[in-house]
């Protein structure tokens, strides 16, 4: 599916995408869902995350804690008409260039959650950033520009970014880890 350009395909896309997410995890045996993330024999997969998440949990709280971020980040601009006054997506202590520190920290935070409490808080932050959607026009998600505190992006790319592209890498990932357990 292509990237969504407005917000019909958004909704489409995000949806779509988690509950293609959903219904993998809920389909994983009890091997598949015991047995720990291993990617280190596949010289392809060298981005920090292959090596970082090792469990389901893992990836739906990094999911979640993206949400969070999100969520946050219109509430924070509320009122915001200028891009010198934004309050970035990230938190202040890192950058588009140590956001995989961030990974890692949310990764460190949740390592007592369990799955079923990943589950519920991907569930209900999923279900937050839909309605988010839902109330934003299609100009406001994406004309480039119309909220000073997205700087030179815009709006929707956040969702997009947040949930249907990020729901395919997670896909991705597990079924890399199923293939795993097959072999």
């Amino acid at each position: 599916m292509p990237r969504p350009r407005n917000k019909e395909d958004l909704l489409k896309a995000a949806k779509e995408n988690y509950e293609t997410l959903t219904a993998l995890i809920e389909g994983l045996s009890e091997k598949e869902l015991s047995t720990p993330f291993d990617f280190s024999n596949q010289p392809a997969k060298k981005e920090a995350h292959w090596s970082r998440d090792k469990n389901v949990r893992d990836i739906l709280i990094h999911l979640y804690e993206w949400h969070e971020l999100l969520i946050k980040f219109p509430k924070n601009n509320q009122g915001i008409t200028d891009k010198k006054s934004a309050i970035a997506f990230l938190p202040p202590e890192y950058s588009w260039k140590t956001y995989g520190e961030m990974n890692v920290m949310f990764w460190k935070r949740h390592q007592t959650t369990s799955l079923e409490k990943a589950k519920k808080l991907f569930a209900q932050s999923h279900a937050q950033v839909m309605k988010m959607i839902e109330g934003y026009s299609n100009e406001e998600l994406f004309t480039k520009g119309f909220f000073p505190w997205t700087g030179n992006v815009d709006l929707g790319s956040y969702f997009v970014s947040t949930t249907s592209s990020h729901y395919d890498w997670a896909i991705k990932k597990i079924r890399a880890h199923k293939k795993n357990c097959a072999e």
